[in-house]
């Protein structure tokens, strides 16, 4: 944690925005008291990818008489 006073925080503040790393925090003291904290905001999360139409085609096997009862319930079904 690092601590600067007011001042250096008005003459540096670009500076130490760009310097922040995750985690890490800047305390801005006035007359040897905190007053505020400097901290790096959360990342925006990674953009969601969308799949695309069409891309898995040929991998899926759909058998022709698939939907037909199956001989050996037969007797169950009637």
């Amino acid at each position: 944690m690092t601590t600067i006073t007011i001042q250096e925080a008005k003459d540096q503040l670009s500076e130490l925005i760009h310097r922040l790393s995750p985690g890490e925090e800047v305390v801005i003291t006035e007359d040897d008291r905190p007053v505020a904290r400097l901290v790096l905001a959360s990342l925006p999360p990674e953009p969601r990818l969308v799949p695309r139409l069409g891309t898995l085609r040929g991998m899926v096997l759909s058998m022709e008489h698939f939907d037909d009862p199956l001989d050996d319930f037969e007797e169950y079904t009637k």
